[in-house]
């Protein structure tokens, strides 16, 4: 499952972070923000509409992502293996 797919409020595990490329400054930096895999996430907000942005939460820290940049967490629900 995507990160921009996830349902507002579900936790859920981060699997892996998709590059486009070789050297992919957004993979890299979505990376170092601490989107590695074994890191719980949580969709805490959304935009009205599904627009953007998502307000997403790694441990104690809030990121907005759009939702272009979340579809490149891939993601499982807390409790259920990929």
């Amino acid at each position: 499952m995507r990160l921009s797919d996830l349902p507002r409020g579900t936790d859920a595990v981060i699997d892996s972070v998709d590059d486009h490329g070789s050297t992919d400054p957004v993979a890299q930096r979505l990376r170092e923000l601490g989107f590695v895999p074994g890191e719980a996430v949580r969709i805490v907000a959304t935009a009205p509409l599904g627009g953007d942005p998502l307000a997403v939460r790694i441990g104690f820290t809030r990121f907005a992502l759009r939702r272009t940049e979340a579809a490149r967490v891939n993601v499982h629900t807390a409790g259920v293996q990929a």
